[in-house]
């Protein structure tokens, strides 16, 4: 019997494995900060014609 290979899939080209490693270098954001920081600037955004017509 052939012995089956644990490698990965051939067409990955190497891709599981390099998403399978965690970089600790950065600086870690909490994604409701990115959330609320993008509907702040929506409201912002949506509210400055009010204050500001042009």
């Amino acid at each position: 019997m052939a012995k089956k290979e644990e490698g990965g899939f051939a067409s990955s080209a190497g891709l599981m494995r390099y998403f399978d490693i965690e970089d600790d270098r950065g600086f870690k954001i909490n994604p409701r900060l990115v959330i609320g920081v993008a509907i702040g600037f929506t409201v912002l955004i949506l509210l400055l014609p009010v204050f500001f017509p042009v």
